[in-house]
């Protein structure tokens, strides 16, 4: 049985290949939901050999002030400085686009900004249908506008089924020296 939403929030760290189509795509990955200490992700991170570090998972990056803020750029620098050279991901709402710019991790060449546009109903909009990449106003940060056709953006060399997160292993949390793994089937 996969992992649903509502399971993966009741986990904070879970290993699995990379499957959605970015430049870390087959990765073997260490997923981490919300913050948790720094220290403990690098150890898992290094204990477990990944390449990546993905954060965001489950939708769990959400900061709500300057505290919140603060305690995602630490972890995220962290990651980044240190001296394993993992790609580092955050998942975040494309509300958080021009913010997470502020922070400078876009700077880092590690760094996997995965800007997530929640589009429900995707399919049923129609084959007209266009995705315009926009700005906030005209003329405020880009030079243009971008559209695409949403049938092209779809197509199956993009596309990442549901069923292929279902691989996934979850680490315990709470032990350091003894990471035991439970494997969802």
């Amino acid at each position: 049985m996969a992992l649903d939403t509502g399971e993966r929030k009741k986990v904070t760290y879970f290993t699995g290949n990379e499957v959605e189509h970015t430049i870390a795509h087959g990765l073997y990955t260490l997923f981490v939901v919300d913050t948790p200490p720094v220290e403990d992700i690098l150890y898992k991170a290094m204990r477990h050999k990944v390449r990546q570090i993905y954060f965001g998972t489950t939708q769990s990056f959400n900061p709500k002030d300057e505290i919140d803020w603060g305690r995602w750029d630490a972890v995220i620098k962290r990651c980044l400085e240190d001296g394993n050279n993992y790609f580092v991901a955050l998942d975040f709402d494309v509300k958080y686009a021009e913010a997470i710019l502020e922070y400078g991790w876009c700077e880092n060449e590690n760094f996997i900004p995965m800007i997530s546009v929640k589009m429900p109903y995707l399919a049923q909009l129609g084959y007209n249908a266009t995705l315009k990449l926009d700005d906030t106003t005209w003329g405020h940060s880009n030079p243009g506008v971008w559209t695409h056709h949403l049938h092209e953006l779809t197509r199956k060399k993009n596309f990442t089924s549901w069923h292929e997160y279902s691989s996934d292993s979850v680490l315990n949390a709470d032990e350091n020296t003894d990471d035991k793994f439970l494997t969802l089937t």
